[in-house]
């Protein structure tokens, strides 16, 4: 988890210092059918309960995969945040509350030019699929509803729009196939065997 998860945050954090000014990335259609609340923030927060927990329940033999796919991800981003830094349209907070309190803390903390790509759907998907169990259907269920809520949060509380969300889902899915494609080609074929076995 060290090695996956806080490369990202050296990445994003490193990314947020050297960047210049932001192209806004635009809401769509779709952005607008889901209206701004600073209630969603728990839900969006709970993606910080859902990364270590991936590390602590997924299948052993999936860590070093997540971990690998997290890496990935980070760098695809970070490039993408160097060579091109977008920022939001951050609506204002209508209400007065604890939810928007404690949004606006975090977007003191946060960098608000690390848009596209969307880490938080990269990595929120790659959790979800470490999580994923053939064996343990309502888990894998739970855990989807579970990683579809957090991407919706995140575009309720404007952390995200649409477009850069989408594109963070894409880096995942396309990183976690390259690293699986890659472990596939290298792992010698009696160790495949074996893990299979111990999987069953």
């Amino acid at each position: 988890m060290t090695l996956g998860w806080c490369s990202v945050g050296f990445v994003y954090a490193t990314c947020g210092v050297l960047q210049g000014a932001g192209t806004v990335v635009p809401e769509t259609a779709l952005d607008r059918m889901i209206p701004f609340s600073s209630s969603g923030i728990w839900l969006y927060l709970s993606f910080f309960l859902l990364i270590p927990l991936a590390y602590l329940r997924a299948d052993p033999l999936r860590l070093r995969w997540l971990e690998r796919s997290m890496q990935a991800s980070a760098l695809i981003s970070g490039a993408v945040f160097l060579l091109w830094p977008t920022t939001l349209h951050y609506p204002p907070f209508a209400t007065d509350n604890l939810p928007s309190h404690l949004q606006r803390a975090l977007m003191m903390l946060d960098t608000s030019q690390n848009c596209v790509p969307s880490l938080h759907g990269a990595l929120t998907l790659l959790a979800v699929a470490a999580l994923a169990n053939g064996r343990r259907p309502w888990q894998t269920l739970l855990v989807t509803v579970w990683g579809i809520g957090i991407l919706y949060a995140t575009v309720q509380t404007r952390r995200h729009v649409t477009l850069d969300l989408t594109a963070g889902v894409v880096v995942g899915m396309c990183c976690g196939a390259a690293v699986s494609r890659f472990f596939s080609r290298h792992t010698p074929r009696e160790a495949v065997i074996r893990n299979e076995v111990t999987s069953t």
